[in-house]
């Protein structure tokens, strides 16, 4: 069985997704400042920042945990414990919002199909550690397939922080407008 761990292959791939881990964790704690209050009140979008900051982190440490010249069986293993200590954020995320507390769950900003994306993002991760461990050809494809879906995830939740920080900013103006007061 040919073996399709080949670090010297994916080391731009992963020098790239690394780094743009990185420069995101950067302007989310940029943006996050500039706009603390609106977020630090919403639970939702205290929750999604959070959860975006910890998501890429781990995508850090799991480009890092590439770019380290390591046997397949040792990288399998790391993606694995990396995926699983991520993937406590969406089981704690669907157990609170659809069984333990149902009504908060209620409160807006819930999806089961983001819990969902996140569970197969980190499932498959697992699977690809499993896969590098067994010296599958499929185990490099599956983390990167995993890593991308984070990507999107984390755009995803900036987006909509974004829109509803925008949303709500607007709204302040508005009333701020209508009731005479000037923003000091």
């Amino acid at each position: 069985m040919e073996n399709a761990y080949h670090p010297e292959k994916w080391h731009d791939f992963y020098v790239m997704l690394g780094t743009s881990a990185a420069a995101l964790i950067g302007l989310l704690f940029v943006v996050t400042s500039l706009h603390l209050e609106e977020i630090v009140n919403n639970r939702v979008y205290r929750a999604r920042a959070r959860n975006n900051a910890i998501h890429l982190l781990l995508m850090l440490v799991q480009a890092g945990a590439f770019l380290v010249p390591q046997p397949s069986a040792v990288l399998g293993a790391e993606l694995i414990a990396i995926n699983l200590c991520g993937w406590y954020l969406p089981l704690s995320f669907t157990y609170n919002a659809f069984f333990k507390n149902r009504t908060a769950g209620k409160g807006g900003g819930v999806s089961i199909y983001r819990g969902i994306f996140y569970h197969v993002g980190y499932l498959l991760g697992v699977a690809g550690g499993v896969s590098l461990i067994n010296q599958s050809r499929w185990g490099m494809y599956l983390v990167a397939v995993s890593y991308l879906s984070f990507f999107v995830s984390v755009i995803w939740n900036a987006w909509t922080i974004m829109l509803g920080v925008g949303l709500t900013a607007s709204l302040t103006d508005s009333k701020r407008e209508t009731t005479g007061k000037t923003r000091e």
